[in-house]
């Protein structure tokens, strides 16, 4: 078998990311790569022919709980054992953290054959919200910030505050409840070429994410666990169609160090 080279990315490679995942009919979220490559570690494989055969993201909170994402191999170089390649290199990586990750139906077999084993489901939901705001939240403040931090990390139960911390910087929209002098949910609403992703939504639910999608400009995006059955159906009724589906998975016997009932959605599929 030749020899595979697998290294590095950096901010210079953003342009062979973004070419990669238009190969994989992904949308091109240039916002999105970009601070995966700043906030988190990726690697790719070069494409003799030119641009990226493959990437993959790793992504660290703290030392105990890990995400993996963005893991793509070009259509022209499937069957050749890269995705193996890449996903080994990163789990050679984690050392003893929990890793967790979100399974499209065509590379949910390769995670199986790795030691991932399902612990759950999403499903998302896009189109143009049919509903008023519930007003049932706040627009963020400066001042805010150190308890959506804290509410974050109680809900996955790892610290992430780097990544939130630039996510929330770009994001459109960032609201929070507040209940008795404290914050008890938030949200953000981050628009992207063709729609706004709602997302994390962390202690919040229908009027919280209502608050965002009323607000939010054309299309907008919900990625919805499949506990959440009252959610659901309040995004159909709402003018929001089912669209894919992934499966949560999680590396051997672990179990995720978080309170996920108090995660409405991810903050975007490649990092929980």
């Amino acid at each position: 078998m030749p020899r595979v080279t697998i290294r590095a990315l950096t901010l210079a490679d953003l342009p062979a990311c973004l070419d990669l995942a238009v190969d994989r009919a992904w949308r091109p979220e240039e916002r999105k790569w970009r601070l995966l490559l700043e906030a988190g570690e990726a690697f790719g494989i070069d494409d003799p022919r030119g641009g990226l055969a493959g990437t993959v993201v790793l992504t660290r909170y703290g030392g105990g709980l890990a995400a993996v994402g963005m893991m793509l191999v070009a259509a022209r170089r499937e069957g050749r054992g890269l995705g193996r390649r890449l996903m080994t290199h990163v789990l050679g990586r984690t050392g003893d953290a929990t890793v967790f990750l979100t399974a499209t139906p065509l590379g949910r077999p390769l995670y199986e054959k790795l030691g991932f084993r399902a612990i759950g489901a999403l499903t998302t939901y896009i189109g143009r919200f049919g509903g008023a705001p519930a007003d049932v939240s706040r627009p963020a403040e400066a001042a805010d910030l150190e308890a959506i931090v804290a509410l974050d990390a109680a809900a996955y139960g790892a610290e992430r505050s780097g990544l939130l911390r630039r996510y929330l910087a770009l994001a459109e929209q960032v609201r929070v409840v507040e209940r008795d002098g404290a914050v008890v949910a938030y949200a953000a609403a981050s628009a992207g070429a063709s729609l706004t992703t709602i997302g994390p939504v962390i202690g919040g639910g229908a009027g919280l994410i209502a608050d965002l999608a009323a607000r939010a400009e054309g299309d907008v995006r919900l990625d919805l666990d499949h506990r959440f059955g009252e959610l659901r159906a309040f995004a159909e009724a709402h003018g929001l169609a089912a669209g894919d589906s992934v499966t949560l998975m999680v590396h051997g016997e672990r179990e995720l160090p978080a309170d996920r009932a108090r995660v409405t959605t991810p903050m975007m599929m490649a990092v929980g």
